[in-house]
């Protein structure tokens, strides 16, 4: 998997403090190659490092490098948004495994912003949380096996960083820390992440180590959602 030279380097943080200063359309048209050169086609070779990584823990992962699929969108949904800036000042390689009908799995994820780098799982309740592997997948093997969560926090606690989302009165509230098996049936997101520092990624070695993180959190991955 190591790379001769590093995939990124320090302009992709230059280019998103810069989309986050002039976050318009006519800023980005004009700068539509630099963010091809610094973000998008790093982010793809990014994809063809990882690939065979992913693809021996589980053969079923999509690396198809479609945008929405593999990588985040740089278009921002402003619709019913009251944020109506155009892009978003980050990028997202993501890999999930396909399930039956609308139902997501999850996903290992990498993530690059102005002065952030992150890499992880992370699962939400979708498309609803009754329809969600959340709730159809994870919760009975929760309620098999209520100490997994204290085993997965024994496990990772010390390496990386957990929070979650419940519903109150409607609203999406942030929770720091591990959820518990009481917590699970009024979770709708989990989020187990390491948060590196941003010359991690101009590193020729770092997609051996995002290889590594995922190899970590692959397991919950796999018993939340497949």
């Amino acid at each position: 998997m190591a790379t001769t030279k590093p995939i990124f380097g320090k302009e992709i943080f230059k280019f998103f403090r810069a989309l986050s200063r002039h976050n318009k359309k006519v800023w980005m048209d004009a700068n539509r190659e630099r963010y091809q050169q610094a973000v998008a086609k790093p982010f793809r070779v990014l994809l063809e490092e990882l690939s065979q990584s992913v693809l021996k823990m589980d053969s079923r992962f999509d690396v198809a490098a479609r945008s929405g699929k593999n990588f985040s969108r740089i278009n921002r949904d402003i619709r019913f948004a009251k944020d109506k800036t155009p892009y978003h000042p980050h990028m997202y390689l993501k890999f999930s495994v396909p399930l039956t009908g609308e139902m997501k799995s999850g996903q290992l994820y990498t993530g690059i912003s102005s002065d952030t780098v992150t890499a992880g799982f992370r699962i939400y309740a979708e498309p609803k949380r009754k329809l969600s592997s959340i709730a159809l997948i994870a919760e009975p093997r929760i309620a098999q096996d209520p100490k997994w969560l204290a085993q997965q926090k024994k496990r990772l606690n010390k390496k990386y960083d957990s929070y979650w989302y419940k519903t109150i009165k409607g609203e999406w509230t942030k929770n720091d820390g591990w959820p518990t098996a009481a917590d699970w049936p009024r979770l709708q997101a989990w989020i187990v992440r390491k948060k590196l520092s941003p010359a991690t990624a101009t590193r020729k070695s770092f997609p051996t180590d995002v290889a590594k993180i995922f190899h970590d959190v692959y397991p919950l991955l796999k018993f939340t959602a497949l």
